[in-house]
């Protein structure tokens, strides 16, 4: 099983590396009729689907920064995890090899480039068993521009006058939005983490950009705050590439985790366009199901 599955994991790379989620781009299409024919908002967003396509058709990666690999595995009881890891590991070695992600793993100490993608918590994998007796495997390559301009807020926040709840949470992230200004390669998706220690504030934020731009958040309160601040996220005019324009988000999804009395956590994720989110169910005794669309929300949001 151990080829099978790196094999299938390689596919997986390549799949989220090469081909941008339907809903996204299903989003930037939509963005595109917004912009005025003949801007340079609409024209930065014909350039990024005219990317989206060659990518598609030459299984080449949608942008040359092939980011952090952030898998999320999920497997019954009785399987082997450290053959779930060797997969994982290998798969990646082999999706380096083929170009289908570039050399992104530095050693922090030395500066050297490991060549592979693999080193010290590179690539990053979260496991976790479930009742379910097939394997699923989420992945979303993120970035070094959006990881750069993500940010993380401790409220209350004095310089916004942002307190201790939801109204202070929309203005640190229309702040953190508006801080990213283009370098974040807008239009973004913006993951929020509302609650935990510092790490898990930011754990939760990027769980966020695996959920789809239609769904439905299902605490009302979250629920509306996302619509609103992606309302006022798009007044603020930064636009495709930081050109101007209506469309500086194409969403903004917010989950949350109980935190400590004396601690209150905001954590921005900031998503490029270019989410590259994809996931795989194995299942015994049957060939792997790809999707675009990953279900890593649905057990997150009903914890």
């Amino acid at each position: 099983m151990g080829k099978q599955l790196q094999s299938i994991f390689v596919e997986l790379i390549r799949r989220a590396s090469s081909d941008l989620p339907a809903d996204i781009e299903a989003a930037l299409r939509k963005a595109r009729r917004q912009e005025i024919a003949g801007s340079p908002a609409r024209s930065a967003i014909d350039m990024v689907l005219r990317n989206v396509e060659l990518a598609r058709e030459t299984s080449a990666p949608l942008c040359q920064d092939t980011g952090t690999n952030l898998w999320y595995v999920r497997y019954p009881s009785g399987t082997d995890e450290l053959r779930l890891r060797e997969a994982i590991v290998e798969a990646t070695r082999e999706a380096t090899h083929k170009a289908y992600l570039r050399p992104n793993a530095v050693d922090s100490i030395t500066n050297q480039n490991s060549g592979d993608n693999v080193g010290i918590l590179a690539p990053v994998v979260h496991f976790e068993q479930w009742e379910k007796k097939d394997i699923r495997a989420d992945l979303l390559l993120k970035g070094g521009g959006s990881e750069n301009v993500s940010i993380q807020f401790s409220l209350p926040h004095r310089p916004l006058s942002a307190g201790r709840d939801l109204h202070g949470v929309r203005k640190v992230v229309l702040d953190g939005i508006w801080q990213a200004q283009g370098k974040g390669c807008a239009p973004g998706i913006i993951g929020v983490g509302i609650g935990g220690d510092r790490m898990t504030s930011f754990q939760v934020a990027k769980e966020q950009l695996f959920r789809l731009l239609d769904d439905r958040n299902p605490d009302l309160q979250l629920r509306a705050l996302e619509k609103r601040l992606f309302e006022e996220a798009n007044l603020l005019t930064i636009g495709p590439m930081g050109f101007g324009g209506k469309t500086t988000v194409l969403g903004v999804k917010i989950g949350h985790a109980h935190r400590l009395p004396a601690c209150y956590f905001v954590s921005i994720a900031y998503g490029c366009w270019a989410v590259r989110r994809a996931s795989v169910v194995i299942k015994k005794g049957a060939g792997p199901r790809y999707g675009q669309v990953p279900l890593l929300a649905e057990p997150y949001l009903k914890r």
